[in-house]
């Protein structure tokens, strides 16, 4: 097992570099002008020179290319050009939205979506099969960006004066504060500058800060702002990972083993958990960590329309600003979470399918 994780990393390795190269040749190609697109469109071509030149940006591509590895490998990801912050401190305070909004919106997706399939494969042809699937249709055909506008209205205005009332944007009401729980719990005061990054990180997932510090108007403000964003990215994951439990179960359910199952007088619940739907797992497994790229790729939309200052929105911003090193910085963790998911995923197979041996 650890020579097949070891080797796997290894491969890695070409995939990460390729998505370097890719990134930073693209980043530089797309048309217009740093300086401009930071500085504004009066900046004299003076101070455009000056500026191209503090930020090494007049050097030949391949040399910038190999002043940003030699930088990576050291564990440096840069400044940003923008903000003029290391990118670790911006990703400390980005990546946990994204995190917290994709997992949520997983979560949710995958809550839904499972049971759907299920009952949808053990009720086949029936009126909830048929419902279910049409469903399941009309959900991947929905856009993120027209279900969240939808979903605000619906929510944050007509029902606005009603229980049912959510708030539209933001991850906290105003005046809610989520003190971090390393300074509730005395291990760095509050005006303490070298807390360490993974602390904060962890830090500002409030729904997680909120329940180890106790803190539940914190986690119930949380957890309210999160139920828009993520229904609205939740819903073509769910559709999905319904149609794929469906269509693996109904695969499996033909099975002469199945039938041999009921035959030796097993209860019904029992052949279904059992001997169906765990030989179902394996490629829902699979769409299911597809599906937590589609998420990610789906936030972008999704904290735009939110306001949820993300991984997404900020990669949006970094883009349109010409922000190189936020643009690379932010590819690098992105590509470093999918190894590490598809990882994951192929050891998940060997604990679900005892057929299955990694060598």
């Amino acid at each position: 097992m650890l020579k097949y994780i070891i080797r796997r990393l290894i491969y890695s390795i070409p995939v990460l570099f390729g998505v370097l190269l890719v990134t930073f040749v693209l980043a530089r190609a797309v048309p217009g002008d740093p300086c401009k697109a930071i500085l504004g469109e009066k900046a004299t071509q003076e101070v455009c020179d000056r500026f191209i030149k503090e930020k090494g940006l007049d050097k030949p591509v391949p040399q910038q290319f190999l002043i940003y590895l030699k930088d990576l490998a050291k564990g440096d990801l840069g400044t940003s050009i923008r903000f003029r912050r290391p990118i670790t401190q911006i990703l400390s305070e980005r990546l946990p939205t994204t995190v917290e909004l994709g997992l949520s919106a997983l979560i949710l997706a995958s809550l839904i979506g499972i049971p759907l399939g299920m009952f949808s494969a053990l009720k086949h042809n029936s009126m909830f099969d048929v419902g279910t699937m049409i469903f399941a249709n009309i959900g991947v055909s929905m856009p993120v960006f027209w279900l969240g506008l939808m979903l605000i209205y619906l929510f944050a205005l007509v029902l606005k004066d009603t229980p049912l009332a959510l708030p539209p944007s933001g991850r906290l009401s105003p005046g809610v504060v989520s003190v971090p729980f390393y300074e509730v719990w005395g291990w760095y005061p509050e005006d303490a500058k070298d807390v360490p990054k993974i602390l904060q990180f962890f830090s500002n997932l409030y729904v997680f800060n909120a329940l180890i510090t106790a803190n539940w108007e914190v986690f119930k403000d949380a957890v309210r702002h999160l139920i828009l964003p993520s229904v609205a990215l939740a819903t073509i994951p769910m559709a999905i990972i319904a149609r794929m439990t469906r269509s693996s179960m109904l695969q499996v359910k033909e099975m002469d083993y199945v039938r041999t199952a009921r035959a030796k007088g097993l209860y019904e619940r029992v052949v279904v958990l059992r001997h169906i739907f765990r030989n179902a797992l394996l490629p829902l497994v699979t769409v299911i960590g597809l599906q937590l790229g589609v998420i990610f790729s789906g936030a972008i939309l999704t904290e735009t329309i939110f306001s949820l200052a993300g991984v997404g929105r900020s990669l949006f911003e970094a883009i349109t600003s010409r922000d190189y090193p936020v643009i690379q910085g932010f590819t690098v963790v992105i590509a470093i979470g999918y190894i590490f998911l598809n990882l994951f995923v192929d050891l998940t197979y060997g604990f679900l399918d005892p057929r299955i041996r990694i060598e």
